[in-house]
């Protein structure tokens, strides 16, 4: 990766600099047998498409905060890119009504409720499909997304200095923060290019994030995401470290 490399969304950009063909995110849901494999093209394609959702149609800006009330999945890495490729700090499981927007799953609608500002909800159904009936109240993330911008640009550059991420009751980091202990991640388990980090971890603590989706990005790596993977056999996960060629597993 770039030695100058600030924000997340600078990691982004290199690698898809680097290789915009190699896959970065494959996610596996094994309570529905989902399979998802994106491409650093793929994965900056959503990206891009959910910074403009975020600065042109919700109208947030550099500084603020959005609880992201999300479970390990591959659309959460994409709002977690968004937000850093827009400057709005991504509370990890923050307090909605002290929030500015909510991103919510099906599971946390109620919770949701309690943010005044702007309301987005994923079905985090197979395929990224719409809900069968939209929750009131709420933006389905489905139905807006496909016709943003396949291109961003922030109205205002990226303050790496400025808080970026935060996890509930565990205080904050700046954005260079987040690139800086993602490499020390990434050099402790020894990842490199060809790196595939098996993950089961949720996304609620910096060992989860990172282990599932920045120490592999700084590293050039990518990551095999897993959710109910306690639902697979020792035979199984075997099998898909084997078929994914995982080198590394955390969780």
């Amino acid at each position: 990766m770039n030695a100058t490399d600030r924000t997340p969304a600078d990691l982004l950009r290199s690698a898809l600099a680097a290789d915009p063909a190699r896959p970065l995110v494959t996610y596996y849901d094994d309570a529905t047998g989902e399979r998802v494999e994106l491409s650093v093209a793929t994965f900056a394609n959503w990206v891009a498409k959910t910074a403009n959702l975020l600065q042109d149609e919700l109208a947030a800006e550099p500084g603020d905060r959005l609880a992201l009330l999300l479970p390990a999945h591959w659309q959460t890495a994409v709002w977690l890119l968004a937000c850093s490729s827009t400057g709005v700090v991504a509370d990890l499981d923050g307090d909605p009504a002290a929030a500015d927007l909510v991103v919510s799953g099906p599971d946390t609608l109620e919770r949701a409720r309690a943010c005044s500002g702007e309301r987005v909800a994923l079905s985090l159904r197979p395929l990224g499909a719409r809900f069968p009936q939209p929750p009131d109240g709420f933006l389905d993330y489905a139905v807006e997304v496909p016709s943003q911008g396949d291109r961003f640009a922030p109205y205002a550059p990226v303050d790496p200095d400025s808080p970026a991420l935060a996890f509930a009751g565990a205080g904050e980091l700046t954005a260079a923060q987040v690139v800086e202990q993602a490499r020390a991640d990434a050099a402790t388990r020894e990842l490199t290019p060809v790196s595939r980090v098996l993950s089961a971890l949720p996304y609620d603590s910096w060992s989860g994030l990172s282990a599932g989706l920045l120490a592999p990005l700084a590293a050039g790596g990518s990551v095999v995401l897993c959710r109910h993977l306690d639902r697979l056999s020792p035979e199984a996960l075997d099998q898909r470290r084997e078929s994914e060629r995982v080198t590394a597993t955390a969780g």
